[in-house]
């Protein structure tokens, strides 16, 4: 049930703002009025499962943020999916709560619904209500839904408040699904403040300059916004500026189009540039075809490891693009991100989605191809997923998408895209995410794929994957020793060079065991020694 569609572990994060951020609430209600309810309000608890303990929930602050009086009775919880869902149920209770919001995701749908169905069996009487982008959209379906009291699809950031006060006052709410109405961002509480320190210090901060995407992609919930609204500017800046006094490091602006407005942009830039420290790091999602000169000269300025650029190219295939509404410049795309990469320290996470409408597997690989030259970072590869609401599914027909009916709803087959097809890209995926986008192998692997890079590195996925059946659970000297081993059985001619290259990745990786015990062959060096000396032990006894 958040505001917006988002992302050394620990099994949760409580925070009881109440007690945590006193001096701020002491603050904020000397300022502001309260609202009278006709009951004593009851325990409030925010909850959501994080992927990770690095991230926070930004919905869940906004929620809390724009909760008036009832602030003083919510707390949030955060925990993450590997967490079982009885020990999550067991701390929810241990706050006696009466009323318990969930954020709910994609990505954590299937344990959400565990926690709900098993809170639900424990403590029927507590009113449970779940909001997000998962239950916004085909709601009544949904498993989930069955066990919850309500459903508040959309922005929840004020209608949270408003069905907790209802709630509260036995209001009569002739229905479970309901439908939160559009924000003015003008009317809302901000939430950083509510960011505590443990999470300044330890994880990723989330913030939104703009809300909305003018842009109407079809595989993306963005798509259904009619606009991008942007906050205002210096309050904004203001907010940024007590948070980095307050020791923040870790900024990843969730801004669908960072780069949409540039005055704004170059405002954001020049703001966090005058405060730039070493541990200083800044996530921007960036329109790749819309970087006018004066912002390049800006982006220029910024040192090495202060900024990632998440670049969203999806495919090159024009009518692909027509296909998803996709509105794109390709030359200026590449020219950018080659400039990009020469001219600048950022890092650069290009992503291209596989399954779309009319992709074919050779057009795929050309853009593939194409953005490899173009040299990024990194390539991140996504498999087309069915979100809920998003248009995509108009072409379900016509191009015959068949989806994963469990999370998170990947593509399985299109018609011109066989099953077996989809999951030897899968694979692809997956060994190009563990050496082409994990920086171990950056010595390696230029000597190891040629002009045609994705048939190089598709040879080497399919003999790893022939050699040992596995995509996952590879450990990282393993796959040193595979990686070898297949460049050995399909370019023979490389594999001599490619020893030296993966040596030096090899120690840069900082692995206990030595070089030389690796096992670099296809057909071990050690057999072919073995039979040589027992020939020798032969011919002494013809002699």
């Amino acid at each position: 049930m958040a505001a917006q569609k988002h992302h050394t572990e620990l099994p949760i994060t409580k925070i009881n703002l109440a007690t945590d951020i006193a001096d701020i609430k002491h603050q904020n209600n000397s300022q502001k009025s309260i609202h009278k309810i006709d009951k004593a309000a009851p325990k409030i608890v925010l909850a959501t499962l994080n992927a990770r303990y690095f991230h926070t929930s930004f919905g869940l602050r906004y929620l809390y943020a724009n909760l008036q009086e009832l602030q003083e009775f919510c707390e949030i919880q955060e925990f993450i999916i590997q967490t079982r869902a009885i020990d999550i149920v067991e701390q929810i209770l241990a706050s006696k709560p009466d009323i318990v919001g969930f954020g709910v995701y994609i990505w954590n749908i299937v344990e959400t619904t565990d926690v709900v169905s098993l809170l639900k069996v424990i403590a029927p009487e507590i009113k449970i209500v779940l909001g997000g982008p998962e239950v916004s959209y085909e709601t009544e379906q949904q498993t989930i839904v069955a066990s919850a009291d309500y459903v508040l699809t959309g922005p929840a950031d004020l209608s949270f408040y408003q069905l907790c006060k209802d709630i509260i006052n036995d209001a009569p709410l002739d229905r479970k699904i309901l439908n939160s109405k559009p924000v003015e961002l003008k009317e809302l509480a901000s939430p950083y403040q509510y960011y505590t320190d443990e999470d300044l210090t330890n994880r990723l901060l989330y913030v939104e300059a703009s809300r909305g995407c003018p842009f109407k992609c079809e595989f993306c919930l963005s798509s259904l916004d009619k606009t991008s609204v942007p906050f205002e500017i210096v309050l904004f800046l203001e907010q940024m500026d007590i948070l980095y006094n307050r020791g923040a490091r870790n900024f990843k602006f969730i801004d669908r189009t960072f780069n949409l407005n540039i005055n704004t942009t170059m405002q954001i830039m020049q703001f966090f540039l005058d405060r730039m420290t070493d541990d200083l790091y800044l996530h921007f999602e960036v329109v790749p075809d819309h970087l006018p000169r004066k912002l390049k000269e800006l982006l220029a300025q910024f040192p090495e490891g202060s900024l990632q650029f998440e670049i969203g190219i999806q495919t090159f295939n024009t009518e692909v693009q027509k296909n998803i509404s996709r509105k794109q410049n390709n030359a200026k795309s590449k020219e950018n991100l080659i400039w990009l990469k020469d001219n600048t320290h950022a890092h650069i996470h290009a992503d291209l989605i596989f399954g779309l409408p009319g992709e074919t597997f050779d057009s795929f690989k050309d853009s593939f191809n194409q953005l490899y030259h173009c040299r990024p970072h990194e390539i991140q590869m996504g498999i087309l997923k069915r979100l809920k609401g998003s248009p995509i599914i108009r072409h379900t027909e016509a191009f015959d998408l068949r989806f994963n009916p469990l999370p998170p709803f990947n593509i399985l087959s299109t018609d011109r895209v066989s099953f077996a097809t989809m999951q030897r890209i899968n694979r692809f995926a997956r060994y190009w995410d563990m050496i082409g986008n994990s920086g171990r192998f950056k010595y390696t692997l230029p000597h190891i794929l040629s002009d045609e890079p994705f048939d190089d590195f598709m040879a080497i996925t399919e003999w790893i994957f022939n050699k040992t059946g596995q995509i996952h659970k590879i450990n990282l000297k393993k796959l040193f020793e595979l990686i070898s081993q297949a460049v050995e059985a399909l370019y023979p001619e490389k594999h001599a060079l490619m020893i030296e290259k993966i040596e030096q990745d090899y120690e840069a990786a900082k692995l206990k065991s030595l070089f030389s015990g690796l096992n670099l062959y296809a057909v071990p060096k050690t057999t072919v020694a073995v039979k040589n000396k027992s020939l020798q032990r032969q011919k002494r006894h013809l002699s």
